[in-house]
């Protein structure tokens, strides 16, 4: 690779000093007793509309987002931008759902979705299920914001064997296991925002200046293949690509809010209102997400995958080197700093929220429901704090010893088991029609079935369901969330036949969910 790039590598290093000081800094921020796990895990629930829409944008658009939707365009075309529609699905389901689930976890202290699904139907084994759902699809999750620093430390010339090449990547988990152990969720919250201010300049110097420099947007389009600026044209008896990119919108949009790093972010705003205003507010979001995909038709425009000086790169990196090699290539050194710690701090705030989500899960639903049932507040805080530790070392070596390839394969798996757990949260915000026993089996057969269509196609998100002579091809999580559904619908009024309608009662009443 290129040699040491010391201007942007200087930038780089001063603005990640000055985001660790900042995630220390937050212990202080707005107060709160952080030996208790709401105020350590959930920030004391007293964030306002403005930090909430920072907080939750920095934890949705992540640093792998910057990388990899680009990356896809500039290598599969067209259906990479699926995720413009997801991310504009995805605000009426914040708006109709989330509030009323704000309303009911404020009223009664749940901090994460298993114990919204143990309050709501008093089965532990239900709410073990969307605790181990929601820890295990995190996990890889956290392990790919690393790649997103490995990317662009190694764009900026880092390199070498063993330890020497570790480092860089072992500094960043260290500063990230720090301040997210003292400081909580305020640090991510605070770094948000210096985070989302970086990444909105470059994504609009990037897309002002780059195409300027490739002679318009006429240009650039012509550059790029035709077969990658539009979906193949299914055939008679096929929906074709049209079927996975609508599928993959929807699907996406429906389980992206189940994932905990999520609702973590949700729960900790200071009102269902927060909530709402945020769903009109981070659309917004949307649109920068549209530019960041179009940078993946520039980088074919600039061939730079044709540039020697960047074959080392893409060798190591494969597509995800696109953007960290346009910027090279069509920006200044100290702009790139700035660009690359914009992708760098992108990757911190969503991976402390991710560990921070996880360690709740684990504290709430699987240590105090299975091994101490009646902790201190000091004592499950401290729990969750370990369990944070934990996770993000697990993450990291996960980066360390693993091709990075199974933990791509692995968050795509965890789109598939994480929309599982759909109908016992989103629809039980609004019903509690559903016998338990037939939600865990829903549960339990998409998740196995949505595995094992993966592991057949070879772990790719499209699964070709055959009916009637026609081939429907589709995200896998969209067609196991039907499956779940049908069951778990089927099975209701027999388990209640049987005998085993819900024994315990609801901790909540309708006025619960309103505010």
């Amino acid at each position: 690779m290129q040699n040491v790039n010391w201007v942007a590598l200087t930038i780089f290093v001063l603005l990640f000093g000055f985001i660790t000081w900042l995630g220390f800094a937050a212990a202080n921020w707005r107060k709160g007793d952080l030996d208790q796990l709401h105020e350590w895990g959930l920030g004391g629930r007293r964030f306002g509309t403005i930090v909430t829409w920072f907080l939750v944008g920095g934890d949705l658009y992540t640093a792998y987002t910057f990388i990899a939707v680009p990356a896809l365009a500039f290598g599969a075309g067209a259906i990479a931008f699926f995720a413009v529609p997801y991310t504009i699905m995805i605000y009426p389901i914040l708006f109709l759902v989330f509030p009323r689930l704000w309303n009911v976890c404020n009223k009664h202290g749940y901090i994460t979705a298993g114990d919204f699904v143990r309050g709501r139907f008093g089965n532990r084994w239900l709410a073990l299920a969307v605790a181990v759902t929601g820890i295990v699809a995190t996990m890889p999750y956290i392990a790919l914001q690393l790649v997103g620093i490995q990317v662009v430390i190694g764009a900026m010339g880092v390199s070498g064997t063993g330890f020497v090449a570790d480092l860089p990547l072992i500094i960043a988990f260290v500063i990230l296991a720090a301040f997210t152990y003292s400081s909580g969720l305020r640090a991510p919250a605070s770094i948000a925002i210096v985070k989302d201010i970086l990444i909105y300049i470059t994504a609009f110097a990037a897309v002002i200046i780059i195409p300027i420099e490739l002679g318009g947007f006429g240009k650039i389009f012509a550059a790029v293949p035709v077969q990658k600026l539009l979906l193949a044209v299914p055939g008679p008896t096929t929906t074709g690509a049209y079927g996975v990119y609508a599928t993959l919108a929807l699907g996406s949009a429906l389980a992206l809010f189940l994932y905990p790093h999520s609702l973590t972010g949700i729960l900790s705003a200071s009102s269902g209102h927060a909530i709402r205003r945020n769903a009109a507010m981070l659309p917004s979001y949307s649109f920068m997400l549209g530019l960041l995909a179009l940078i993946g038709f520039f980088a074919i425009a600039a061939g730079v995958s044709g540039l020697p000086e960047y074959g080392a790169g893409f060798k190591q990196f494969g597509n995800n080197f696109a953007v960290p090699a346009l910027f090279l290539h069509s920006f200044p050194s100290w702009f790139v700093g700035i660009a690359f710690a914009a992708i760098g701090i992108g990757a911190l705030v969503p991976a402390a929220i991710m560990s921070i989500a996880a360690a709740n899960l684990y504290t709430r639903n699987i240590h105090r429901e299975f091994i101490n049932k009646k902790p201190s507040d000091k004592q499950e805080a401290q729990m969750a704090k370990w369990v944070s530790l934990i996770v993000k070392l697990g993450a990291l070596v996960f980066i360390l010893f693993i091709p990075t390839q199974y933990a791509i394969q692995l968050q795509l798996l965890g789109g598939i088991w994480i929309i599982q757990t759909l109908p016992a949260v989103m629809l039980g915000v609004y019903t509690r029609w559903f016998n338990d026993w037939a939600l865990l089996v829903g549960w339990a057969v998409g998740t196995v079935a949505g595995t094992t269509m993966a592991v057949v196609m070879n772990l790719t998100p499209s699964y070709p369901v055959a009916l009637g002579g026609y081939t429907f091809p589709g995200y896998t999580a969209f067609y196991t969330l039907i499956l779940n559904l049908l069951l778990a619908v089927i099975l209701t009024p027999v388990f209640n036949a049987l005998g085993t309608k819900r024994k315990s009662i609801d901790e909540t009443v309708t006025a619960d969910y309103y505010a």
